[in-house]
C-alpha cells in the first residue's frame, strides 16, 4: 500500500510542478497549477482506517440509522462537529457554530388516512398503505381530503428544448396526474439525453411541475425496470415520518403518491383502458392527457411536527487576501433512514454504505486539509448535509443560504455511497465532462491510474439523486466523486456483481451494516482524488464554469459566478 502511494506521489509531483503548457492543450492545462510537495506529502497521510473508523462508529447501532429530525441523526452531526472541532477549522454555521439550522416539517401519515379508487361504475378499491401505495401530504397540514377526476398525463414532463409537453395546455386545477415515472426512452443523446436520466425523469420534478400546474394530488406508477429500483426501496423510503423543508409560499400536493404497477393495471382496467398501451401512448410527442372514468377519494390524516435538524458547516480559510473569499466546498450526507420502532425483528436502517462512507472520507479530506503545511488560496469549506434521504433537503437549503455566495464557490465535490470493496482501478464523475474543470479531471485521474468510466446506470439518474446536483441548480459546478466498477484482482463482472447484490439486498435496507472484513482502500483512493482535484479548483487563477449550453449555465451566470 505504502509502495503505490509513493508511486502515486511521484507522478503527481511531476505533473503538478512542471512548467504550464501552451493553453490550446486543453488536457494539460491542469499543469499551470502548481500542487506544492507539501500538499502531497498531506495526501499521502489519508488514511483507510480513519475512514473506517468513522464509517463503524456512524453506522453503530446506537446511532439508530441517523434518521433526520431523530436522535442518532443529531448525534451523528455532533460527531461531524467535533472531529470539525479537532481537526482546527473554523465553524461556518450559524453565529459561530458549526451548525447551520434547516427548519423542517415531519409529517407522518395516521393509520385513519384512507386511499381510494372510485370507477364511475361499480365498487370502489380501498388500497392497502405500503403494501400497494404510499402517499403524503405535502401541504403540511393535519389534514386534507381529496375527492377529484384522476387525469392520465405521461410521464408528466414539460421540456420545451425538447419538443415534449404532456400536458398540452389543458386546465389540471384540482385533478390527481396519474403518470410514469422516469422519461420517453431514446438511444439520441439529443432527446432526453438518450439513455443518460435527466431530471424530467426523476419524481421530485414531477411532483414539482404537477404543484405548479395547479393539481392537487400525483400518483406514481411504479415498476422496478423504469424507476431503477424495486418497491422495497419505496416503501422503505416512504414510511414513518418523512421531512420537509419549511413551506416558504411554494405550491404543495395533499397527495403525493406511488402505486405498484399491478395496481395500475387495476386502475386502468376501471377506466377501460390497458396499461401497456397507455405505456405506448406516453411514449409519443402526440400525447394527450386522457380524464379516466375514475377518481381519486382520499383522507389524508397526518402527524405534523416542527423541528430543526443541521447541516455541519466547517471552512479551512485560504491564504491569498483576495481569494480567499472564494472557496471549493465537499459535501456528504450524513442522514439516513432511521430507526422504525414498529417493525419486527432488525429495524435500524444503519447506512453504512449509505452515506457514512461518504461521511468518512468528508472527515479524512478535511483532516488532511488542515494538517497540511500550506493551505490553498481559495478556502475550503466542508458540509456534512442533512435530509439526503428526505428529498435532498439539507443541500437544498444549503444552496439557498450558503455560507459563502454561490457565485463565488468554484466547484462542489460530493461523496455519496462509496463501497468499501478494495482498490479501485476506475473513477466515476459523471457530471464533470459538464464542467470547464473536466479537463483538470482527465489528467488527474491519468495521474491516478484511474480510468474514467461512464456511469454505469445512466438510466437510474444519479447525478440528479445526490446532493451535488442542489448546488448544481444554484449554478455551482458540481458532481460526485466515486469508484467504478473495475477493482484490482477482480474482473468488471465482479465489481457489477457486487454493485447489483447491494442494490438488491441492502440499498435502503436495514442490511446495510458496517462490516469488519470491509476493504477501506478505495475510499482512501476517492479521497486522494478528491482531495487533489479540490486543491487545483482552489489554486488555479481560471474560474469554473459550465459547458456552453448546458442546464446550469444559466443559475452560473445568474449568481455571478464564471467571470
Amino acid at each position: 500500500m505504502r509502495k503505490s502511494l509513493v508511486v502515486i506521489s511521484a507522478a503527481l509531483l511531476i505533473a503538478m510542478v512542471c512548467t504550464a503548457e501552451p493553453e490550446h492543450d486543453a488536457a494539460r492545462s491542469y499543469s499551470s497549477v502548481r500542487l506544492p510537495s507539501t500538499a502531497i506529502a498531506a495526501l499521502e497521510k489519508i488514511n483507510p482506517e480513519r475512514i473506517r473508523a468513522h464509517v463503524r462508529f456512524l453506522a453503530d447501532d446506537s446511532l439508530e440509522g441517523r434518521g433526520t429530525g431523530q436522535r442518532g441523526g443529531d448525534l451523528a452531526a455532533e460527531y461531524i462537529a467535533t472531529q470539525f472541532a479537532l481537526y482546527g477549522l473554523k465553524p461556518a454555521g450559524d453565529n459561530g457554530t458549526y451548525m447551520q439550522k434547516v427548519p423542517m416539517v415531519g409529517i407522518t401519515p395516521e393509520p385513519r388516512t384512507t386511499f381510494s379508487l372510485v370507477p364511475a361504475n361499480g365498487k370502489a378499491m380501498d388500497l392497502k398503505p405500503l403494501d400497494q401505495y404510499v402517499a403524503y401530504d405535502q401541504t403540511q397540514q393535519p389534514q386534507s381530503d381529496v375527492n377529484a377526476d384522476i387525469v392520465f398525463v405521461g410521464y408528466g414532463i414539460e421540456a420545451p428544448e425538447y419538443q415534449w409537453d404532456d400536458y398540452k395546455g389543458m386546465d389540471l386545477r384540482g385533478k390527481v396526474l396519474l403518470m410514469f415515472v422516469n422519461e420517453p426512452p431514446s438511444d439520441d443523446a439529443k432527446f432526453f439525453k438518450g439513455a443518460a436520466l435527466t431530471y424530467y425523469g426523476r419524481w421530485t420534478y414531477k411532483y414539482e411541475e404537477a404543484a405548479r400546474k395547479g393539481a392537487v394530488g400525483v400518483i406514481l406508477i411504479h415498476q422496478t425496470e423504469m424507476a431503477s429500483y424495486s418497491w422495497d426501496v419505496v416503501r422503505n423510503s416512504d414510511s414513518g415520518e418523512r421531512a420537509a423543508l419549511k413551506l416558504d409560499g411554494t405550491p404543495a400536493l395533499k397527495v403525493a403518491s406511488w402505486i405498484q404497477f399491478d395496481i395500475a393495471k387495476q386502475l386502468a382496467s376501471m377506466a377501460g383502458m390497458e396499461i401497456n398501451q397507455m405505456l405506448a401512448d406516453a411514449r409519443s410527442r402526440d400525447f394527450h392527457p386522457v380524464t379516466l372514468s375514475v377518481k381519486l377519494r382520499a383522507h389524508m390524516a397526518s402527524k405534523i411536527r416542527n423541528f430543526q435538524s443541521n447541516n455541519v458547516l466547517a471552512m479551512l480559510p485560504g491564504s491569498d487576501a483576495k481569494l480567499r473569499n472564494e472557496a471549493v466546498i465537499y459535501t456528504a450526507h450524513y442522514d439516513h433512514l432511521g430507526i422504525r420502532p414498529e417493525m419486527p425483528g432488525d429495524n435500524i436502517y444503519n447506512g453504512a454504505n449509505d452515506n457514512a462512507t461518504g461521511c468518512g472520507i468528508l472527515l479524512e479530506v478535511a483532516r488532511t486539509f488542515a494538517e497540511a503545511a500550506q493551505k490553498p488560496r481559495r478556502s475550503i469549506l466542508f458540509a456534512a448535509v442533512t435530509a439526503e434521504e428526505q428529498g435532498l433537503l439539507g443541500s437544498e437549503y444549503l444552496g439557498k443560504h450558503p455560507p459563502v455566495p454561490a457565485g463565488k464557490i468554484s466547484l462542489d465535490l460530493n461523496y455519496d455511497d462509496v463501497p468499501p470493496l478494495g482498490s479501485p482501478e476506475e473513477v466515476e464523475v459523471s457530471g464533470a465532462e459538464r464542467t470547464t474543470f473536466y479537463p483538470v479531471v482527465q489528467s488527474l485521474a491519468k495521474t491516478f491510474r484511474l480510468a474514467i468510466r461512464a456511469d454505469s446506470r445512466p438510466g437510474a439518474g444519479h447525478y440528479y439523486r445526490s446532493d451535488h446536483f442542489s448546488l448544481a441548480r444554484v449554478g455551482i459546478p458540481s458532481f460526485s466523486i466515486n469508484e467504478g466498477v473495475k477493482y484490482k484482482g477482480h474482473d468488471v463482472a465482479w465489481g457489477k456483481q457486487q454493485a447489483d447484490d447491494y442494490t438488491a439486498n441492502r440499498y435502503h435496507q436495514p442490511s446495510d451494516e458496517y462490516r469488519a472484513d470491509s476493504d477501506f482502500t478505495g475510499d482512501a483512493a476517492m479521497a486522494r482524488f478528491g482531495f487533489a482535484l479540490g486543491w487545483v479548483a482552489a489554486t488555479q487563477s481560471k474560474p469554473i464554469g459550465w459547458q456552453k449550453g448546458d442546464e446550469f449555465e444559466p443559475a452560473r451566470k445568474k449568481s455571478g459566478g464564471d467571470q
